[in-house]
């Protein structure tokens, strides 16, 4: 059984879901708030320690046309300072239309108290909700491609 650690990585939050190999089971874990590399660091080895991680799926935000742009480049920036520390195998996941699949999967976001918009404490809890989705997605796309390959052995 080989426990995985799906990350969807922002400009502000970090989307974290659990995956485990044996089971198949994909489960939203955690959104935690960015900071700076030494601290991002800290958190996810804490999380890697407390979920028994063995490995870790970034997601990667290709273009449309399945290039890599700036936000790659800054997604393996990242990754290089913070997860290095960790010594886990690291895989990479296209990401392209991960948080809007996200976005569909919770359906429509509820109105506030008063019929209005959501308060802005609701909209942040949305965003972080929507953040571990599509670390779950990314993790599950994972998943699927190790069993296809599976599959064609």
């Amino acid at each position: 059984m080989t426990r995985l650690l799906g990350i969807d990585l922002g400009a502000r939050r970090i989307g974290l879901a659990v995956a485990d190999t044996a089971s198949g089971a994909v489960r939203p874990l955690a959104t935690i708030s960015r900071a700076n590399g030494d601290r991002d660091g800290r958190t996810l080895g804490a999380v890697v320690r407390e979920q028994r991680i063995d490995e870790l799926v970034v997601g990667l935000p290709r273009n449309m046309d399945g290039s890599e742009g700036e936000q790659a480049l800054e997604t393996r920036r990242w990754a290089g300072e913070v997860l290095t520390a960790l010594c886990l195998p690291v895989s990479w996941r296209d990401e392209r239309l991960t948080s809007s699949r996200a976005e569909d999967r919770l359906g429509r976001a509820p109105r506030g108290r008063a019929g209005g918009p959501p308060s802005g404490a609701a909209r942040a809890a949305r965003r972080a909700t929507i953040d571990r989705e599509a670390a779950a997605l990314i993790v599950q796309a994972e998943l699927d491609a190790r069993a296809a390959t599976a599959s064609d052995a």
